[in-house]
């Protein structure tokens, strides 16, 4: 792939295709939670989240016009926990760490990052990306980006 990876917000008309990706089996086994999600559930979480930038924020990452992924930010207490997702048909090619590069820029905050631990793909990229391993807990890492002084408690 080139290097025209972009990033876009998400819109409801990607509805269909985000749920596609969240449902992949390597998606939910990588997610904390692997339970296959509905439309109607996804529809609600999707449109809940559009509506408040404050605390959630998406982009659909794209090579060429074409979907490769998406990353999202959460708010919690004083810092963006940041989270991606490759299309099936686009692993292996170097798209989530390119994606995770754009997107921390896009903040001053304090960024962490949550992995399970197996998740060799994701550690990579968070590692890769500038991303620091703060902690583990019961299987999860815990990454801080060096942005900002900050430590993970």
């Amino acid at each position: 792939m080139t290097d025209s990876l972009s990033l876009r917000p998400v819109e409801m008309a990607d509805a269909d295709l985000l749920l596609l990706w969240r449902n992949d089996p390597d998606t939910r086994q990588a997610s904390h939670n692997s339970d296959e999600v509905t439309l109607a559930s996804h529809l609600v979480w999707l449109e809940s989240s559009l509506s408040d930038l404050s605390k959630r924020r998406l982009w659909i990452a794209e090579v060429d016009g074409v979907a490769v992924g998406t990353c999202r930010a959460d708010r919690m207490a004083g810092v963006w926990e940041l989270s991606w997702t490759v299309a099936p048909e686009a692993r292996g090619k170097g798209v989530a760490h390119r994606m995770l590069s754009k997107l921390v820029l896009y903040f001053k905050e304090p960024l962490v990052a949550q992995v399970k631990v197996g998740n060799m793909a994701s550690i990579k990229v968070a590692e890769r990306a500038g991303f620091v391993l703060d902690k583990q807990e019961q299987g999860v890492l815990f990454y801080v980006y060096p942005n900002a002084s900050f430590r993970a408690d």
